[in-house]
């Protein structure tokens, strides 16, 4: 009679063990395959900062009057680019 309980029990016993142990094994896997996933973004991302474009700086105000285009610098350093006429006419 206590055979009979026995045999389920321990077949029970040993298919929670296997579960338990199959599981611990493909969460350890998976959390691998995410830190390798994570060490390649952080490398993929480290090279994009670095490709940054320079923002647009407000340096200075163009006005017109009558036939005078006056230029009213903010900024004192781009008078020598100004003066020696490199910069860009952008129409919109």
């Amino acid at each position: 009679m206590t055979l009979d309980l026995l045999i389920p029990f321990i077949i029970l016993i040993v298919l929670v063990v296997y579960l338990i142990y199959t599981r611990n094994r493909f969460e350890k896997k998976i959390v691998n395959i995410y830190e390798d996933k994570f060490e390649q973004w952080k490398k993929s991302s480290s090279n994009s900062n670095e490709d940054k474009k320079e923002c647009k700086e407000l340096v200075g105000l163009i006005y017109k009057e009558g036939y005078n285009i006056t230029i009213e610098l903010l900024d004192k350093s781009v008078s020598s680019t100004i003066q020696r006429g490199k910069f860009k006419i952008k129409d919109r």
